[in-house]
């Protein structure tokens, strides 16, 4: 069997991954022990990242006229690819450089994230991105501490009222304050005489 019928499938997967993809990370694996490949595995897998070792001339291959062509350069070197298909663009990323925090022997050699060409400094800082669900709580609770503050005011006066409070504040200088100007009219009126 020729080479190329071995080899052309390999490339037709990597280009099929790649085709729906809005993020690939390229990194360097040399030195991970097992255990720490089965947990950087495992937490890529639950982030839903596909991550696989590859031949770099397969990949530059299937990244043949894509916008991942940018990381041809890259290619040198043992590599394996982390490819964010759908949802969270920035989770290949961010479960990478987490990791890499724990692992010093990963190293990051840099990716392509929504069509742009980021290098290793770039993924990281695209890796401090809060996750889709973490803006979204974040936001909703930026919408909900107005309401929430509101309603608590609200009950704190209904709750005086209720407690048969004081009368409003507004109406106790007003009422001191008649009596002064009564005053001051007769004050005035003996030194007129």
């Amino acid at each position: 069997m020729p080479k190329v019928e071995i080899k052309q499938p390999v490339i037709d997967e990597i280009a099929e991954k790649i085709k729906g993809a809005e993020a690939a990370v390229l990194v360097d694996y040399r030195g991970l022990t097992v255990a720490q490949d089965t947990e950087l595995r495992k937490a890529l897998r639950e982030a839903g990242v596909t991550y696989k070792v590859y031949k770099n001339t397969f990949m530059k291959r299937a990244f043949k006229d894509t916008d991942f062509a940018q990381m041809d350069e890259l290619l040198d070197g043992p590599s394996a690819l982390a490819i964010s298909a759908e949802g969270d663009v920035a989770s290949a990323p961010r479960v990478l450089a987490n990791f890499a925090k724990k692992a010093d022997k990963l190293e990051i050699k840099g990716g392509v994230v929504e069509g742009t060409y980021y290098d290793a400094n770039g993924i990281a800082e695209i890796a401090k991105i809060p996750s889709r669900d973490a803006l979204l709580s974040k936001l909703l609770g930026s919408i909900q501490s107005p309401i929430a503050n509101f309603a608590r005011v609200l009950q704190q006066i209904a709750d005086k009222k209720a407690e048969g409070g004081d009368a409003p504040a507004e109406a106790a200088p007003a009422a001191e304050a008649a009596p002064a100007e009564e005053a001051a009219p007769a004050a005035e009126t003996p030194a007129a005489e």
